[in-house]
Formats: structure tokens, C-alpha cells, sequence
């Protein structure tokens, strides 16, 4: 008979600032673009949404679109997520609409196009795609979360900048700047691109977002296009600060409720479990070492893309019926990671993947493994823990028990129960 270890319910307290008042706080930030002296009654400003599933961004999109309509301007949406969606236009939609951004919700109108104008080539050669209908607008709006990368190490890793190269240059964009990182590094390119789109596509401005630990919008900032390189680095090392993080670094078995594109590029937030500088095994330079890891379901909104899947080992066969394997396939070869496309061992229960899981933790007898069981790398204020980490909850001050212990929680099928929402 499989053996478990007991577990529990904790809830983990970070540093959580949140903007409360979104639309005035969007409306006052735009104010010190002083878009009234830039921008035109009667001009076109498309406005950037990308794939992730920002908090509030709807609201955000909607107060940043009535701001400029106040100012006399016809703002529009561009769906901006390189090869997300599958990589076309109707994909694209579909991802907008999943994270509650539409025509009626925003208050403008969404044109999505894959097509791409080259506006102009980087000194080393690489030619810079634009989304055909923000290279048509008067002005381009960039709108986009400032958060750590779950690849690449750099001053500027994923926000303003990477929607001008990743997001506004479609899939032929993105396709070309993560093939071309093979012989430049992330930075170069970043710095190659970023710098003949601020020239040639009217770029107004940009409208930083963050969050903290318990997925909550934490600041707006607006940047004007000229700080950009200036402002980007300081916004990410105050992201890295809100990060949320597991409730202990070091875990024999990591079970992973779901995984998607709007949670994370990779699925699953790398530098959250580990993985941000080598895809199977924690390194010296990650916060988490996370063993195993198992995925047991995706997101409704990722729409089958399971990128970041790979990373795993262990998944079910419920999960895998969920893949999308041409989204999957297309995301990951335009991103040259195709090692996260991967499918993990595959059993037909979580009993089973978890049982499976514990037999290749080493000398360590299932009832005191080590095992965290978190919702998604976004929302870490409720998880569960097993009973090996009991003793260090009772000492921490940052974490709470919200249950007393109980037998490993699964049903009469063999599957585990999600975890509770924290509020």
C-alpha cells in the first residue's frame, strides 16, 4: 500500500503594499507623460496588452484608454505576445478574452494582426519587426508588468523593453531575437532593439506595473521613453524585492496545481521553484532546490499551451489531455526552448505520480519527505506542507498554520484536492 506523509495548511505573510484606487492612480501617473503636448485630437495610440495574467490589467488597460480618449485621441488595443496563441491572430484573441480583456471590458477596440513591418536593422545585422497596426497608429503606448525573467540574467529582463522586442514584434519578431541569442546575449539584444524602436515607432511612453507577493497590483509608474534604459533596471530589482517565494528553500517534492501562460512565460515562475538557470535541477544561484516536481493541471486560460511542462517530472494523464501540442510546439521552437515542451513520466492518478515521485528522493522514507504543494507560482500566501517542515512553521514568524494536520488529501479516484484560496 503507497505511504504518504501527513500534511497541513500554512498561510505565509510578505511585504505586500497594494495600489488601492487603480484608475486614479493610472490617470495621475499618465499625467506626467504630459501626453497633451505630445499627442494630437483625432491621433491613433495603440495601447499593448500581452499573454500574462496581470492583476487588474483590464482595469488598468481601461483607465490608461479613457485617459487618452479625455486628451482627444483614439486609443486602440494590439494583442502584443510574439508567438502566443499559436502564433496567430484568432489564438491571440482567445488569450485576451481568457484574461477578461475585450472591446466592451477596455472601451476601444482590439486590432490583431501576426503581420509585421521590419522598420529598421540593429548594427548587428538583425532585422526589428513591429506589429503592422502599431507601426500604423500616430503613437505607441507600452503597458507591461516589470518582473524578473525565468530565463535570462540582466539590468532589463522581462517588462517595457521586452514588450517592444518579444510582444510588438509578433511571432516574426520573436522568432528572430530568440534565435539570435545563441550568438548575442539577452542584453545586447535587448539594448540593439529597444534602441531603433524608441527611434522609428513613436513610442510616447510606458506604463510600468508591478506586483507583489500575494499577485496584487503593488505600483504604476509611468516612464517616459528616454528613462526607459534608466528606470527599467531600478523598477526590476523592487519586482525581485516582492517576488513571492516558497514557504522553505529546500523540498524533496514540489506539487504544482497548475501551470500556464498567464501565470508565467515558462508555466511555472523559474525563479520562484529553481529553475531559472538550468531547467531540470536547482543551482548554486536559485533561492529554491526543488528535487522533483510535479504538475497536475493547466490553466483554463492557457489554452492548452503547456509550456514549462518539461521542466517537471512527473505529471498525470488527466494533465497531458490538456495539452495543446501545435501551441505547445509553435511557443516553444519561436522561443529556442524546446526542452520545456517536454512531456514528464506520465501516471494515470496524482497518487500514483506522487508515489512514483517519492521513490527518487533518496534515502528518505515517504512519511517524512519533504513535500510543498502550492496553487501556482503566482499565489503562494496558502499552501500545504507536509509534515517534515511541522517543527519549522511552529518557529517561523512569517507563517501560520491555517488547519491541523491531516492524512495526504486524496479522493476516492486517487487525485488530490486544489488548494484553498488564501482570502
Amino acid at each position: 500500500m503507497a505511504r504518504f506523509p501527513r500534511m497541513a495548511d500554512i498561510v505565509q505573510r510578505f511585504d505586500a503594499p497594494r495600489v488601492d484606487d487603480i484608475p486614479a492612480t493610472v490617470a495621475d501617473q499618465l499625467k506626467t507623460l504630459k501626453l497633451d503636448q505630445q499627442i494630437q485630437a483625432g491621433e491613433t495610440v495603440a495601447v499593448t496588452a500581452g499573454s500574462r495574467g496581470i492583476a487588474n490589467i483590464a482595469t488598468i488597460l481601461k483607465a490608461t484608454v479613457d485617459h487618452l480618449k479625455q486628451l482627444g485621441a483614439v486609443p486602440f488595443i494590439v494583442p502584443a505576445m510574439g508567438s502566443h496563441g499559436g502564433g496567430t491572430v484568432e489564438g491571440q484573441l482567445d488569450v485576451l478574452r481568457g484574461l477578461g480583456v475585450t472591446e466592451e471590458s477596455v472601451g476601444a477596440e482590439i486590432r490583431a494582426t501576426m503581420e509585421t513591418v521590419v522598420v529598421a536593422e540593429t548594427d548587428g545585422g538583425i532585422p526589428v519587426h513591429f506589429d503592422r497596426h502599431a507601426h500604423e497608429a500616430d503613437h505607441v503606448l507600452v503597458v507591461n508588468r516589470i518582473k524578473p525573467h525565468t530565463r535570462f540574467v540582466g539590468d532589463i529582463e522581462s517588462g517595457l523593453h521586452k514588450m517592444l522586442l518579444i510582444g510588438l514584434g509578433k511571432h516574426n519578431g520573436a522568432k528572430i531575437y530568440h534565435a539570435a541569442i545563441l550568438t548575442h546575449s539577452f542584453s545586447e539584444i535587448i539594448a540593439s532593439v529597444a534602441e531603433q524602436v524608441l527611434r522609428s515607432c513613436g513610442v510616447v511612453g510606458g506604463l510600468a506595473i508591478l506586483e507583489n507577493a500575494e499577485d496584487e497590483t503593488a505600483m504604476l509608474e509611468a516612464v517616459v521613453p528616454e528613462n526607459f534604459g534608466a528606470r527599467e533596471p531600478e523598477l526590476l530589482q523592487q519586482a525581485c524585492r516582492w517576488l513571492p517565494t516558497l514557504p522553505f528553500p529546500e523540498v524533496d517534492l514540489l506539487i504544482v496545481d497548475r501551470i500556464g501562460k498567464n501565470i508565467s512565460g515558462t508555466g511555472m515562475d523559474a525563479n520562484v521553484i529553481g529553475r531559472k538557470f538550468h531547467d531540470h535541477k536547482a543551482t548554486d544561484q536559485d533561492i529554491a532546490r526543488c528535487l522533483r516536481i510535479m504538475v497536475r493541471s493547466l490553466t483554463e486560460e492557457t489554452h492548452g499551451n503547456a509550456t514549462g511542462i518539461g521542466i517537471a517530472q512527473f505529471t498525470t494523464e488527466r494533465c497531458v489531455a490538456q495539452v495543446d501540442p501545435v501551441k505547445t510546439r509553435v511557443n516553444c521552437i519561436t522561443a529556442n526552448h524546446v526542452e520545456v515542451a517536454a512531456i514528464p513520466i506520465t501516471l494515470p492518478t496524482d497518487a500514483e505520480a506522487v508515489e512514483c515521485a517519492l521513490q527518487t528522493i533518496g534515502l528518505v522514507e515517504p512519511e517524512n519527505a519533504r513535500v510543498i504543494q502550492i496553487a501556482d507560482t503566482l499565489q503562494m500566501t496558502r499552501t500545504r506542507v507536509s509534515e517534515a517542515y511541522f517543527r519549522l512553521v511552529e518557529s517561523s514568524p512569517n507563517l501560520d498554520f491555517a488547519s491541523e494536520p491531516y492524512a495526504f488529501p486524496l479522493d476516492d479516484a486517487g487525485f488530490l484536492s486544489d488548494i484553498p484560496p488564501a482570502h
